[in-house]
């Protein structure tokens, strides 16, 4: 898994409605987001013997009450629907499209349900936001024309996003087109929105996590920045940006850990979780190399 992969997906997780919000605000209405099953799928694209790969996000979702189901279909669970987000780095579309046409083909093949397949490209911008189309030919005859929604960060105007309601968007204006005289100052104003939102700190450190770790910023950029950031608009922008930092990688490192001692033991009680809720992040970097060797959870003294 690369780190694209990994931050992507904790930030999608975290802001999977604002995502909607951000580039399909006309969908957004049309499901309900207060109840999300991520499925974690596996793929074998030459069964049986063949490469084996993991789809990047697969959310189970029901629609809101009123709103049709989105294709005909015979199940009973006709008001639940499937979302495909494909996470894609490279600087070409071409690999994906194959790959993302038979993964529709498995998930509605295993799971009878409508799919909606998206490409989020972090280095492609084609149109911005659209459809892309994937073809297969015999010939002069089109045998498969397979179309799937894409948002190309590239392609998009940050001096808007960084301006927009959706703090997803001001986060990702980092990969998303900017005049190189501008891209400190949007950069500065990115960084005052998203210290100033009124957010937890965990979701906070994502979006500054992302905005950080695309900037790309050349020498003259940055030295523009960090005079912007001594600026009256922008005082306190960076301590407070640091504070959530901190605050963020302890929340998310618990986070992390829950998850992995509930795969492993079941649910904690409320006295572990307590305890886990309590622990600073030295503690919580101590418990994760003492998880690797433990065998109950009274051996992470989480338990009496």
């Amino acid at each position: 898994m690369t780190d694209h992969d990994q931050r992507f997906k904790s930030l999608l997780k975290e802001f999977f409605a604002e995502f909607f919000q951000t580039f399909f605000p006309a969908w957004a209405t049309r499901f309900d987001f207060s109840s999300v099953d991520w499925l974690e799928q596996e793929v074998f694209t030459d069964p049986p013997r063949g490469e084996r790969r993991s789809l990047d996000l697969v959310a189970r979702l029901a629609l809101r009450p009123g709103v049709p189901p989105p294709a005909p279909t015979e199940s009973a669970d006709h008001w639940l629907t499937l979302i495909h987000i494909e996470i894609e780095s490279r600087d070409t579309a071409a690999p994906l499209r194959p790959r993302i046409f038979s993964y529709y083909e498995q998930l509605r093949r295993r799971h009878g349900l409508p799919v909606l397949p998206i490409a989020l490209y972090l280095r492609v911008g084609l149109e911005g936001i659209g459809w892309d189309l994937y073809e297969e030919t015999y010939w002069e005859h089109r045998l498969v024309a397979f179309s799937y929604a894409y948002v190309g960060l590239p392609a998009l105007d940050g001096e808007e996003y960084v301006a927009g309601e959706q703090l997803l968007g001001v986060a990702l204006t980092a990969l998303m087109r900017v005049p190189p005289a501008r891209r400190a100052e949007v950069h500065a104003e990115a960084l005052r929105r998203l210290a100033e939102a009124r957010q937890n700190d965990y979701r906070r450190y994502l979006l500054f996590d992302c905005l950080e770790a695309y900037a790309a910023l050349d020498e003259a950029q940055t030295q523009q920045l960090e005079a912007l950031l001594r600026t009256e608009r922008y005082q306190g922008t960076q301590a407070m940006a640091m504070t959530t930092f901190e605050k963020g990688m302890q929340q998310g490192q618990r986070i992390l850990l829950k998850t992995l001692i509930e795969d492993r033991f079941g649910p904690l009680s409320i006295t572990a979780a307590e305890r886990l809720e309590s622990l600073s992040l030295e503690e919580l970097k101590a418990l994760a190399a003492l998880f690797l060797r433990a065998q109950s959870l009274e051996e992470l003294a989480l338990e009496d």
